[in-house]
C-alpha cells in the first residue's frame, strides 16, 4: 500500500472482543504503517492516562471514524456513546469533521440496528466484513477514501470491484422503535410481544386508553434505559391496531444544524413527517416568508398533512431532549405543540391529531404556562421495577431464585430495568453465580463495566457534575445540590430525588464512582 498524503487522524471503534479486536488491530497497524495518526483505545491509552480526556481528545481531532459494528459492539454503551459524538461533531462542523465509516462484521444488513445506532447511521453506507478475505479490500477502500480527500461518509468500492459487499444502511417504515438495552442480550430485537417486556400495571392501560381519543396528548418521562421507547412502540402499536396511522420521529436523526433555526427546524418537522406517510414534499405551495414558520407549519399540518389522510394520526417524538439544548427553538416548537393539541379539543381537523412526547431530562427553557405541553395532557413516569416484577422477570428467565436473592440484586442495582436485565441475563447465561455477579458488579470487570465506563466519561466532561457525585457518594445521608445538577444526574439515571435532595440510585454507583473518583 502507499502511504497516503496527507497524514489523517483515524479513530477506529470496537469491542474488545474478537473479531472486533483482531480486525481493530490489523486496522490500527496497516494505517498506522502507512503514516497516519490512528487512535485504538487498546494500543492509545496507556497505564495511568486520564481515559476519558484521551477518549475525547482523540474524537475532536479524528478525521475519519472506523465503527465496527458487531454483535458484540452494537450493544456497547461505550460505542454508542462514542458514535453518539462523532456524529455531532460531524453535523456541527462545516467540513463534516470526522467521517463516519461503519463496517458490519459478522452482522448481516438484514438484522436491524439498535434504535440510537439507526437513527445516528441513517442514510450513512455500511461496508460489509465476513471473514479475513475481507480485510485488504476494506483497508484498500478506506485509503482510497482518505487518498482523494472524499468528504461524504461513504464506503466506495473502487472500479471493477463487486457492489454486493457494500450495501446502504436500510431503515423501513414499519421498523419499531428499539431500545439500546435489549433484553435478549446482548443481541436481537426487542419484539412487541417479547415474554421479557414487564408491564408496569396500570401505566400501559392508560395509555392505551388516552391515545384513541381525539386530539390526545401523552408525555412520557424517565431517566435514560427506563424502557420509555419500548412503551413508545406498544402505544403506537396499540393505536394503529385501533385504526390509526401511526408515525415514531426520533429527533436523534436530524443533524445538528437543523436545530439552529426554526424556521429550518419546521420545515424538516413537515417533510419528515410527510415522507413517513408517504406524502411528497409541498412546502412551496404551503410556506410564505410573509407568514411566520408557526404559522406556515400549522397550514401544512391542517391543510395538507391531516387533509390527506382519512385516519387519525398517532404521532410519537422521541428523544425530544436534543430539542431542549436549543432555546432559539424549543419554546416555539413545543408552544406549537400545545397549540395544536388545544385546537384538537373543538376543530375537527386537529382531533384527527394524538401525540406521545418522550423525554428523560427536565424542561429548562423558560416558557408561558399557558404554551407549554408539558402541564397538559396524560403524564406518564416509569417507576423502577418492583420486588414482584423483578421475581417474575427471573422465572421467565428460567432462574428460581429467593425472594431473599433478589432483595440482594435489588440492594445493589435497585429496580433499574436496565440493570435488572443485564443481572438476569448474566445468571441465565450462567456466565456468574449471583455472589460473583455482586461482587463483581461495581467494577469494570463486571457485566456493567461498559455501562459504567460511559458514565464515567459523560461525568469527566462536566467538572461540576463530577463535585457534585464526590458529594453524594461521600455521604450517608441525602444531599442539597443545585436543581439543574439535581436534574441532569436525575436524567443521567445516577441519582433518586428525595424532595429536594438527592441520593445515589443505587450501591452499584455509589461504590463505583467511590473507587473512580477517588472518594475516601
Amino acid at each position: 500500500m502507499q502511504t497516503a498524503s496527507p497524514t489523517a487522524q483515524i479513530f477506529i471503534s470496537y469491542r474488545s472482543r474478537d473479531p472486533d479486536l483482531s480486525l481493530a488491530q490489523e486496522f490500527y497497524n496497516s494505517l498506522s504503517a502507512v503514516g497516519h495518526n490512528v487512535f485504538m483505545a487498546g494500543a492509545s491509552i496507556r497505564m495511568g492516562d486520564n481515559w476519558p480526556q484521551r477518549v475525547n481528545d482523540a474524537l475532536e481531532s479524528a478525521d475519519y471514524f472506523i465503527l465496527l459494528l458487531s454483535p458484540q459492539s452494537v450493544t456497547s454503551e461505550m460505542v454508542i456513546e462514542e458514535v453518539r459524538q462523532a456524529k455531532y461533531l460531524h453535523d456541527i462542523r462545516k467540513d463534516h469533521r470526522p467521517t463516519l465509516l461503519p463496517i458490519r462484521v459478522n452482522l448481516p444488513m438484514e438484522i436491524p440496528l439498535n434504535y440510537d445506532l439507526r437513527g445516528y447511521l441513517q442514510r450513512i453506507q455500511q461496508g460489509i466484513w465476513e471473514s479475513p478475505q475481507d480485510t485488504a479490500r476494506l483497508l484498500t477502500e478506506i485509503l482510497a477514501l482518505i487518498n482523494v480527500q472524499q468528504a461524504q461518509p461513504t464506503l466506495k468500492p473502487l472500479e471493477g470491484e463487486s457492489q454486493s459487499a457494500i450495501q446502504p444502511a436500510v431503515e423501513t417504515l414499519e421498523t419499531h422503535p428499539l431500545p439500546v438495552a435489549e433484553p435478549e442480550l446482548p443481541g436481537g430485537q426487542v419484539d412487541l410481544a417479547s415474554k421479557f417486556y414487564v408491564e408496569r400495571l396500570p401505566i400501559e392501560a392508560r395509555c392505551y386508553e388516552a391515545i384513541v381519543k381525539p386530539g390526545a396528548l401523552i408525555r412520557i418521562k424517565a431517566p435514560r434505559q427506563m424502557g420509555k421507547t419500548s412503551l413508545l412502540a406498544r402505544i403506537l402499536h396499540h393505536a394503529e391496531f385501533q385504526g390509526c396511522l401511526k408515525i415514531p420521529l426520533s429527533f436523534q436523526i436530524a443533524d445538528g444544524k437543523i436545530f439552529t433555526d426554526l424556521d429550518q427546524f419546521l420545515k424538516w418537522f413537515c417533510v419528515s413527517i410527510g415522507r413517513r406517510l408517504r406524502l411528497p414534499n409541498k412546502l412551496n405551495e404551503y410556506w410564505d416568508d410573509i407568514f411566520g414558520s408557526k404559522d406556515n407549519c400549522t397550514a401544512y399540518f391542517e391543510e395538507y398533512l391531516l387533509a390527506e389522510i382519512n385516519q387519525p394520526l398517532a404521532l410519537g417524538l422521541d428523544e425530544v431532549d436534543l430539542v431542549f439544548q436549543h432555546p432559539e427553538i424549543a419554546a416555539d416548537f413545543f408552544g406549537l405543540l400545545r397549540a395544536w393539541h388545544e385546537d384538537g379539543k373543538s376543530r375537527d381537523i386537529w382531533k384527527r391529531l394524538r401525540l406521545v412526547v418522550v423525554h428523560s431530562t427536565e424542561v429548562y427553557i423558560p416558557m408561558n404556562i399557558n404554551q407549554s405541553p408539558f402541564n397538559v395532557g396524560l403524564a406518564i413516569e416509569l417507576p423502577e421495577f418492583t420486588t414482584a416484577q423483578v421475581e417474575a422477570l427471573a422465572q421467565r428467565h428460567g432462574l428460581p431464585l429467593t425472594i431473599e436473592q433478589i432483595k440482594s440484586i435489588r440492594m445493589m442495582i435497585g429496580g433499574h430495568p436496565y440493570l435488572v436485565r443485564v443481572a438476569l441475563y448474566t445468571l441465565a447465561r450462567q456466565d456468574m453465580a449471583l455472589g460473583e455477579l455482586l461482587t463483581a458488579a461495581p467494577t469494570e470487570a463486571g457485566p456493567y463495566g461498559d455501562h459504567l465506563r460511559r458514565h464515567l466519561w459523560n461525568l469527566e466532561q462536566r467538572p461540576e457534575l463530577v463535585a457534585a457525585v464526590k458529594q453524594i457518594v461521600r455521604s450517608e445521608q441525602p444531599v442539597r445540590l443545585e436543581s439543574v445538577q439535581a436534574f441532569q444526574l436525575h436524567s443521567m439515571g445516577l441519582v433518586n430525588l428525595q424532595g429536594n435532595d438527592v441520593t445515589p440510585r443505587c450501591d452499584l454507583y455509589r461504590q463505583y464512582f467511590r473507587d473512580r473518583l477517588g472518594v475516601g
